[in-house]
């Protein structure tokens, strides 16, 4: 008996799994498994009620930038020009399972493809990739730059390595400055992308 009670808690671990948020994706597994399954609405009203949620999502996180703002800590909110046009299809493939028109690791520069043309020899790692995700959002942020976090914070998602010059950082950091200000985030002509 628990043998079966183990293979009945597997099977629906794997199969909430399967399922998933996306309910493309759900319905697949749902359809495969059950008879009956009531058809997805048509993809343009699946996006259009996602991206309407969206909005919704990033009026309220400017909302908060702004109180933040008048509050002292400065925050701009910024949008992905293709986003705020409602372009979705610039990046979206309704038809392709992962939804893209291009790996995520290509997407970016199908835009901004001059980016690091002749910038220099030294590369950051996620940008000589092109994980652009590693430290931005596609579509809308509180932060500049479509930034994950906020300045002061982004290099410490990945960077939590002892510093070098750990007296100067010292200073730099009691001065409110931040990486940024000293290191370029992408490329650079001199070790350690130095401005």
């Amino acid at each position: 008996m628990a043998r079966l009670t183990l293979h009945i808690a597997a099977f629906l671990m794997v199969f909430a799994i399967l399922a998933g948020c996306d309910p493309i994706t759900r319905h697949k597994v749902l359809s495969t498994v059950f008879d009956g399954v009531p058809t997805l609405p048509p993809p343009e009203e699946i996006c259009t009620q996602y991206a309407d949620a969206k909005l919704t999502e990033y009026k309220e996180e400017l909302a908060g930038a702004k109180k933040a703002a008048e509050a002292g800590d400065v925050t701009n909110g910024s949008v992905h020009q293709p986003y705020d046009e409602k372009k979705c299809d610039n990046c979206h493939d309704k038809s392709k399972d992962d939804g893209l028109v291009r790996p995520a690791k290509q997407l970016c520069l199908m835009c901004h493809k001059d980016f690091f043309k002749d910038k220099g020899h030294y590369q950051h790692g996620p940008a000589a990739v092109g994980d652009c995700l590693a430290c931005h959002v596609p579509h809308n942020s509180a932060y500049t730059s479509l930034l994950k976090v906020d300045r002061k914070n982004i290099c410490d998602l990945c960077h939590k390595e002892q510093r070098a010059a750990l007296g100067l950082h010292n200073k730099v950091a009691e001065r409110k400055m931040v990486c940024a200000d000293c290191h370029n985030p992408h490329y650079g002509t001199t070790s350690f992308f130095l401005k």
